[in-house]
């Protein structure tokens, strides 16, 4: 698999790429090797070269850098819980799909949790500047792959999925954010 074909792939046209993902053989430890490695870099770089070497605007204090040291570990830690926030998403996604009609099945909720975080990974670009954080909020498009990929994976009824939707990206941005205020308050580097 091209992580990057499978990205442009899944922003521009997610439907007929969800058609191709349910056809593939979903082993976990391939997709978190191949695609979650590469893409969940993002923005554990940008954040670091955000962070420490561009700065970032504190409001009172103005521009603040982080030190390298501290930044550097701040991004290691993010990366690592940007693998965990997918995996524990895919077992949270294949406990709940029989409380909203879907089968469980770990393989295919994880490709769900894993190419629906697509955008999220990729708004990590904008961490990279002081003055285009505010745009990370674009991987909020992440909620819309979400829904369409839940009948086709986890065949959770159409009339269902909305809601079902909607659980999963309030468990996905409670994750983000337990991820985020331990960064901050392990390495003095805000999260994505």
């Amino acid at each position: 698999m091209n992580p990057a074909r499978r990205a442009k792939a899944m922003l521009l046209d997610p439907l007929a790429e969800w058609a191709r993902v349910e056809r593939e053989t979903g082993d976990p430890a391939y997709v978190l090797s191949r695609y979650v490695a590469v893409l969940a870099l993002v923005p554990a770089v940008f954040g670091f070269i955000g962070t420490s070497i561009i700065g970032v605007i504190v409001p009172g204090a103005g521009l603040v850098r982080i030190l390298v040291f501290d930044g550097l570990f701040g991004a290691i830690f993010g990366y690592v819980m940007a693998c965990a926030t997918v995996l524990l998403l895919g077992l949270i996604i294949d406990v709940a799909a029989p409380l909203f009609g879907g089968r469980r099945d770990f393989d295919s909720a994880f490709k769900l949790a894993v190419y629906s975080f697509t955008p999220v990974w990729l708004a990590g670009i904008f961490l990279v500047l002081p003055g285009l954080r505010f745009l990370i909020l674009t991987g909020f498009y992440g909620a819309y792959i979400l829904w369409l990929g839940l009948p086709r994976l986890i065949k959770t009824p159409e009339q269902k999925s909305p809601s079902f939707a909607v659980a999963i990206v309030v468990c996905a941005c409670l994750l983000i954010y337990i991820a985020a205020t331990a960064q901050r308050m392990a390495f003095g580097t805000p999260g994505l």
